[in-house]
Formats: C-alpha cells, structure tokens, sequence
C-alpha cells in the first residue's frame, strides 16, 4: 500500500518551510508501518503549479491514502483540516505572482470537499503523545487549501474512495520567523512525529479496511 505526502516549497520570504522540512525527514525513513509504502512529494508553492502536480501523482500513483501537509503561520498546534473550499482567495501572491481574489477553483466544482482522513482517530492519537492538536473547519483559501480541495476533487472524478486530507503545522522552533498573535513554534521532531502519528493511524486504518 501507497501513501502519498505532500509538503510545499518555501514562500512569503521564509527560508525554509517546515512542511517540506517534515516530508523530506519521513522520505528517509521511507515506511510508518509494515506494509505501508510512503510517496513524498515536495509542491510548488502555486496555485496552479501545485494542483497540477498533484493530479499528475494521483493520476500515476493511483495512491491508498494522499496526505498533503503545509504551514500555518498562525498555528499554535497541529491543525486537522476538516473542510476544503472551492475559492482561491489571498491576501498575498504566490511563488508565481498570483494573487488571488475571490476565485473559484472549479466554477464546475462543488462549494466543497469534506477530509476522508480519520480525523478523530487521528486528533486523539496526537492529544494521547502530548502533541498540541485541534481539528479546524477549513484550510483557508490559499495554496494549502487549493492542493486539498484539487486532490479530493480528482479523487472523486476518478471515482475512488481514497482517504485525503490536509495538515497544517506551525512554525518549527529552529527557525527564525517572527510568530504571529496566539501563535506559536513546536520543534521539528515534534512536528515529525505528529505527522507520523497520523500516517501511523491511517495506515491502521487502510490495512483494516
């Protein structure tokens, strides 16, 4: 069994982006569990870039589960997202000049796209590590939710009840990035193993299935 893990390139001036710093740790450990194949993809930070290639691995892979995971700035734990929306809104450009405003990804698309991840399976796992979690209604408007709302709306037209979703993580300790209000840093192997939590109970989750 597959799963794919998606982290983005950094953006918005930061030098590294924790996302990809997680997904590039768990493309050297390759496996969460026995069985369990991870695919590590690191995204362009682009509307469009992003969502393209993430279709192109779903459309080659043909994955058991996709998992795409991005930064939060504003977290101050480990966000579960619920909800993907179908607008591409920002209140800054990305990598490739984008700016988007009150777009939608999909005029033909619907309003949106619910996780199929474990959310709660997930959420309880983290709280039972003493990893800081919540689950969050939705993943925005930008690049994050943009890959969210794509790969589950691939998924669908494919006809496939692949479980995806979305993480987000805050900010790690080890970089030096001003943090927002009510915001917070967790170090990089707090957020690696929060998200090989997750990855630990979907895979349960897949090979019980």
């Amino acid at each position: 069994m597959a799963i794919l893990v998606t982290g983005f390139e950094p953006f918005d001036g930061l030098a590294v982006n924790p996302s990809q710093a997680i997904v590039d740790s768990l493309a050297r450990t390759a496996s969460v569990s026995p069985g369990i194949e991870l695919v590590t993809e690191i995204l362009p930070t682009e509307f469009r870039a992003a969502g393209d290639r993430i279709v192109a691995q779903i459309r080659e892979l043909r994955p058991d589960a996709v998992v795409s995971v991005g930064l939060a700035a504003s977290a101050f734990a480990i966000r579960l997202e619920r909800h993907a929306l179908n607008l591409n809104d920002s209140l800054r450009p990305d990598n490739a000049g984008d700016l988007a405003s009150g777009r939608l990804i999909d005029p033909a698309g619907p309003i949106g796209y619910w996780s199929t991840l474990p959310l709660d399976d997930m959420l309880r796992a983290l709280k039972g590590r003493d990893i800081p979690a919540i689950i969050s209604n939705h993943a925005g408007a930008y690049v994050c939710n943009h890959v969210f709302y794509t790969a589950r709306h691939e998924l669908e037209r494919l006809g496939r009840r692949t479980p995806c979703g979305f993480i987000h993580v805050p900010l790690m300790s080890e970089q030096d990035a001003p943090l927002p209000p009510g915001a917070a840093k967790l170090p990089l192997a707090t957020l690696v193993e929060a998200v090989s939590c997750c990855l630990d109970v979907l895979a349960g989750r897949i090979a019980g299935a």
